[in-house]
């Protein structure tokens, strides 16, 4: 997520085993140990491992039945590339994935458990978290677990050191940019070997300039990347590559953040985990973010990019044809959706916001607290490109097309072309 299908070695227990085995190996048929939850992760990193194994523990510990959860942890670009696969194949019976419109894509083929009986019983979710966990048909698929958002990361000591403000407009940015160049600094950390971490930048880009409204119906195969706008947005990025780190398409998401935690560069369009999970804990407090600059005015910072992650329920888990361990898995969730699951997680990592309205957020850092001003004083919220869109869309047109701008970012007219080309075909199946 490479998200382009590349098969590679995966983390599956104690060993490293290819592709096949994640679709194969946690099958154990129907009937079996309804008191073992199997469960597939794509949190690879060691921060996110450790703190949902702290998190399933404690599931345990609770559990009045002795039960426990078997986490088979894959490497996450691996997951993400292949999870059309892995849900089709033998998958295990909860899996971690995504809200939005890559839910419903799995959703409306039939791939996931309806939990709409759920709930009806969950409390301390929004109406907007529902929304975000309901297929097409109106039903409810996914527990959400916690979101995070996007913006610019930089470190404060580097700021003050340098005497820089935090920009507000695009000219400001490339100023600053151009100031940190001059002060031997590589201005913007930049990656996309993974194929998804530019994503975020050309969302904002295509958000600040177009609004939220033309971006979103652009994700949903409504407006052709051959209109003027997109092309704009294209052009505006061009503005900004000059002060990007090179070779970004054979960077990885973590060498480029940790050059942000190394002082090598001064700024980061990331997630909040992404950036956070990079920094030793003696560091966290000097990591601080700002909203991406204002383009045009008429949209200023109406828009974040703050996707929810959660747990679905695989329809294709052969376990969960037994009415005893689908009993078994939903009780899992049930127990994920409390704020007590969310506390336990938060504890070991600091670089998520719980999506229940009861957990606690007394022990919240600076960054945190004001991860939920920016996202609490959104007119919009969009996923991400890869959420927002169809997954083969993003998977097959999306990353080599970003990959190609970015290694010749002077086409743009034949870029646009090509994606276009493509996005009829692909839309035109549904």
């Amino acid at each position: 997520m490479s998200r382009r299908g590349l098969l590679r070695s995966a983390a599956f227990g104690a060993g490293a085993v290819t592709l096949p085995s994640l679709l194969s190996a946690c099958d154990s048929g129907p009937g079996g140990d309804a008191k073992t939850v199997r469960l597939g992760s794509n949190s690879s990193d060691a921060v996110p491992k450790k703190a949902f194994a702290d998190a399933f523990k404690a599931y345990g510990e609770q559990s009045e039945e002795g039960r426990t959860v078997k986490v088979n942890t894959v490497d996450h670009n691996t997951f993400q590339e292949n999870i059309n696969r892995y849900l089709q194949g033998k998958p295990d019976d909860v899996f971690m994935w995504f809200a939005g419109n890559r839910m419903q894509f799995f959703a409306k083929k039939g791939l996931l458990h309806d939990i709409s009986d759920l709930w009806q019983d969950f409390q301390g979710f929004s109406p907007a978290l529902k929304a975000q966990s309901t297929g097409e048909d109106g039903k409810q698929y996914l527990t959400p677990y916690y979101y995070y958002p996007w913006a610019v990361f930089h470190r404060k000591s580097v700021f003050k050191e340098h005497g820089y403000q935090a920009p507000k407009t695009l000219d400001e940015y490339i100023a600053l940019a151009k100031q940190m160049q001059k002060d031997k600094l590589v201005p913007i950390a930049f990656c996309d070997k993974d194929g998804w971490p530019v994503m975020g930048t050309f969302d904002y880009i295509n958000m600040r300039t177009n609004g939220y409204d033309f971006h979103r119906d652009l994700m949903a195969g409504k407006e052709a990347w051959t209109d003027k706008r997109v092309k704009e947005a294209f052009d505006t990025w061009r503005r900004i590559l000059p002060y990007c780190q090179k070779g970004a398409n054979g960077r990885t998401w973590q060498e480029a953040a940790q050059s942000l935690q190394k002082k090598e560069s001064g700024m980061a369009v990331f997630g909040l985990p992404h950036a956070g999970q990079q920094f030793p804990v003696s560091e966290q407090d000097d990591l601080d973010f700002f909203p991406f600059p204002v383009i045009n005015p008429e949209h200023g910072l109406d828009a974040v990019e703050a996707p929810i992650d959660g747990f679905l329920l695989a329809k294709n888990s052969k376990n969960l044809k037994n009415a005893k361990n689908l009993a078994s898995a939903k009780d899992l969730l049930k127990w994920l959706a409390t704020p007590k699951a969310e506390d336990i997680y938060l504890a070991s990592d600091p670089n998520n916001i719980a999506v229940n309205s009861g957990a606690d957020t007394s022990k919240y850092s600076a960054l945190q607290k004001k991860s939920v001003e920016l996202i609490s004083g959104a007119k919009q919220i969009s996923q991400f490109m890869d959420r927002d869109t169809r997954p083969d869309f993003s998977s097959t047109v999306m990353i080599p097309a970003l990959q190609k701008f970015i290694g010749n970012p002077n086409d743009v007219d034949g870029l646009v072309n090509d994606i276009e080309r493509q996005r009829k075909t692909i839309f035109a199946a549904d």
